[in-house]
């Protein structure tokens, strides 16, 4: 059962479970499964009789969180509570996506699962706060992942893309370090954990699975205006200090995935190979001569 299906990995689990034959998957909506209200919890459980819980529903707005903390707190911490508890009800398994966000982003190198979590602000604090909930059932697997990019939804590659189409020239910021991870890599490794490939054992805890390779958000760009032959954009570095967010952001959000290549045999691609999947997805890709 996936919670959070309309979201970027709920979407990228839709294509990816085709490819698992005899695997039997329900994707709901918020009006299908409202985490937030136990009843509606109840109600999906009772109807899907899950094994395996895959919550993909989350308040991802960093910035609108400021302003609307209870709402955050609600689906980010609340919600993954009541999924807990219902997942210990009927013995299934919670693998919960969590992220970069739960970090300061004061630590020099790659942050490690075991780093001590320190949220900047609202969003930070309620997936925290989500995680804790997840780690009170036995049955838990918490996956952090960061800088998430798809063909679908609000993201920083579709962004670029349209304000490139409107401008010829842009400011990003480069003093930010992170891991760009591709919705349907996050989608495709779920799915393994949850049936168990590469592994002969459930792997349960807190692991991170990002991509593989760091970036600033500067580099990024630059990499998407040049694989989607947008030469005519030009991009210029600039620091945090000149583009201010309701939210502070992390100025490292690199996440070491070493863990779980050696627990579970999985290393999701680095963003200059998913990058490229995802411009052909939208058509974007410009394939160089």
């Amino acid at each position: 059962m996936v919670t959070g299906c309309k979201g970027q990995v709920g979407t990228a689990l839709f294509r990816a479970a085709g490819a698992y034959p005899g695997l039997e998957v329900t994707l709901l909506d918020r009006h299908g499964c409202d985490i937030t209200k136990p009843a509606s919890v109840k109600r999906a459980f009772s109807k899907s009789q899950p094994d395996v819980v895959i919550n993909g529903a989350a308040f991802t707005n960093v910035d609108e969180a400021e302003s609307q903390a209870g709402a955050a707190f609600e689906i980010n911490a609340a919600g993954v509570g009541h999924l807990a508890d219902a997942c210990q009800e009927y013995n299934a398994r919670l693998i919960h996506v969590s992220t970069d966000y739960v970090f300061d982003g004061t630590k020099v190198g790659w942050y490690e699962e075991d780093d001590e979590l320190a949220p900047l602000g609202v969003y930070g604090r309620s997936k925290a706060t989500g995680e804790a909930h997840a780690r009170a059932i036995e049955r838990h697997l918490i996956l952090r992942t960061s800088w998430v990019y798809s063909p679908d939804g609000n993201n920083f590659v579709k962004t670029m893309l349209r304000l490139g189409a409107e401008r010829s020239e842009l400011s990003v910021v480069s003093d930010q370090l992170g891991c760009p991870t591709s919705a349907a890599d996050i989608a495709d490794g779920l799915l393994q954990l949850a049936l168990g490939t590469g592994t002969d054992h459930e792997l349960s805890g807190t692991f991170h699975m990002a991509g593989s390779d760091s970036a600033t958000w500067f580099d990024l760009a630059v990499a998407i205006f040049e694989l989607a032959g947008m030469s005519g954009v030009t991009v210029a570095p600039i620091p945090t200090e000149q583009y201010p967010t309701a939210a502070e952001r992390p100025a490292n959000s690199r996440l070491s995935s070493r863990r779980l290549r050696e627990r579970a045999n999985l290393a999701l691609p680095g963003w200059t190979t998913s990058l490229r999947t995802v411009l052909q997805d939208l058509g974007q890709y410009q394939q160089r001569k």
